[in-house]
């Protein structure tokens, strides 16, 4: 330990520069401080307290935080490849990965996994997190669970045999009509640009000429897919995004060839969780005039975060430059240093002002405007993506029994039990999706069910609320219950239709004069 006179005398012939400051009083903390001191946390305080000064992006996180942050962008880990949801505290299959180590073993949708290699995972308060470490392993290990299936009976064992999971970041495809096709992004991983073109491939397959890309909600990942695929839709030469630091110098990324889906209509939806790379793709599609942007203005995050990882897994992201939109727009919204909590209210802001519900709450001064790069549309800076057609929030089906009811979990947790106890039945009269969906009316006997849990839940009814919600409740029911039948993109195909931004993209798509009155 460095003494005090050792300190002084280093004080004495060194220049004390920040960086020694820093690790000074960091060592006159853990030699003298009255108690014992966590000399790790105080550095990993200092440190976050240090990025909280500069912007809101910038983070630092430990070696668990990291591990966490990046497997959903890496694009697979290694598990028995299921998903599930718990239940009443108890881990439910929902689904087997095809071709995944728990499908290869028969592990079946409806299974509850009660433990893994001895430890008790359901009925013991474990959140998802904790239940993930357990199931996830080195490839090649084996986790031997106990499972129960069906009615009351002795636990089923199963060892299977880890292996690499991928990570999906396309959740849905499928045709809405004989040739428009929507296709969902959850987020921008590794896979992303391969998944998009393999939907594209398949929806082709299927008589595709115009396209649907939902990226609502999607709160980016990385810059290499959204230029991949933004390679798909714009020609050669073409900028895509480019970006400014001080430090770094400026670089901008222009695509080396044309894309393979040039000529038919593109649309492409978007809100105000819309973030990053999904700011940096549907900035590239408005600005080089390739397609329309129906929804909300997105979130408004510009600022490229470089990872600088430690030998110990922590990691800090550091804010590098700053991403511009091809017409030199800046995609980041305004904040102010340190203020955080500021930040964050910004869609209570967004609602509050109005924003959300009307586009002509949103003024943008002039010194913002640009032009789009074929056509010389106006378009505006200052933070986010402005759709080129608006869509208010919706409110036509809210109600506060609805949101009661999806709060405490009684929807899901309802269709979960339901398929469950009719698994058989449902897939012998619904053999396929498209059976399902044509045939499949939730009764009102099921309706009456679903309104008793809710009192049993503590839902307040009343008709009025009811009424105004039912047509919500019923594409909820049907949507889980065929998800949990067939896929995500079974979900999508029976929610989408009450989705206003949908709607209003499905309206412009397949109607040739508005889609270009939009691109004038």
């Amino acid at each position: 330990m460095m003494g005090l006179a050792s300190i002084v005398a280093l004080r004495a012939e060194f220049v004390l520069t920040p960086e020694r400051k820093l690790a000074f009083a960091e060592q006159i903390i853990a030699g003298y401080y009255v108690d014992p001191v966590d000399t790790t946390k105080i550095v990993e305080d200092a440190i976050i307290a240090m990025l909280r000064d500069l912007d809101p992006h910038s983070t630092y996180s430990n070696a668990q935080e990291t591990r966490e942050l990046t497997e959903p962008l890496a694009g697979n880990f290694s598990g028995i490849g299921i998903r599930f949801q718990m239940v009443r505290d108890t881990v439910y299959v929902v689904e087997s990965i095809p071709g995944g180590p728990s499908e290869k073993v028969g592990i079946v949708p409806g299974d509850r996994i009660i433990s893994c290699n001895d430890t008790v995972i359901s009925g013991v308060g474990k959140v998802n997190s904790d239940i993930l470490k357990v199931l996830r392993g080195p490839k090649g290990s084996t986790a031997e669970l106990k499972v129960v299936r069906g009615a009351p009976a002795a636990p089923l064992t199963f060892a299977v045999r880890r292996d690499d999971i991928p990570i999906y970041s396309v959740d849905a495809v499928y045709m809405v009509n004989d040739s428009v096709g929507y296709i969902s992004a959850a987020r921008f991983a590794a896979s992303t640009g391969e998944e998009v073109a393999k939907a594209m491939a398949e929806l082709r397959s299927k008589g595709m000429r115009h396209l649907i890309l939902d990226l609502s909600d999607n709160g980016g990942g990385y810059l290499k897919s959204a230029i991949d695929l933004a390679g798909m839709f714009l020609r050669k030469g073409d900028m895509v995004v480019y970006t400014e630091s001080s430090k770094g110098g400026n670089s901008d990324y222009r695509l080396p060839a044309d894309g393979n889906f040039l000529d038919g209509r593109l649309v492409v939806m978007v809100n105000q969780y819309s973030a990053s790379a999904s700011e940096i793709l549907s900035g590239a599609v408005q600005d080089n005039d390739r397609g329309v942007i129906v929804g909300r203005r997105t979130f408004g995050k510009g600022l490229v975060q470089r990872p600088f990882p430690f030998p110990d897994g922590s990691m800090i992201r550091l804010t590098v430059s700053r991403y511009f939109t091809p017409a030199g727009r800046c995609i980041q919204k305004p904040y102010t240093s340190g203020d955080e909590e500021e930040y964050g209210r910004d869609m209570l802001h967004r609602l509050e002002s109005g924003e959300l519900m009307s586009a002509d709450s949103i003024q943008f001064p002039d010194s913002l405007r640009r032009s789009t790069l074929r056509l010389g549309r106006p378009v505006y800076g200052g933070g986010g993506i402005m759709p080129d057609r608006f869509v208010p929030l919706d409110t036509t089906y809210f109600s506060k029994y609805y949101r009661e009811l999806v709060a405490k979990g009684t929807v899901s947790l309802f269709c979960v039990d339901y398929v469950d106890a009719n698994r058989k039945a449902l897939l012998e009269s619904y053999p396929d999706e498209q059976t399902f969906l044509e045939k499949f009316e939730v009764s009102p006997a099921l309706l009456a069910e679903l309104v008793a849990k809710g009192v049993s839940d503590g839902v307040e009814y009343t008709q009025e609320d009811y009424d105004r919600a039912l047509p919500l409740i019923l594409a909820s029911m049907k949507g889980l219950i065929g998800r949990d039948l067939y896929d995500q993109s079974t979900y999508r195909r029976v929610i989408n239709p009450c989705n206003n931004i949908f709607n209003e993209a499905l309206e412009i798509i397949n109607d040739p004069e508005k889609y270009r009155s939009y691109l004038k």
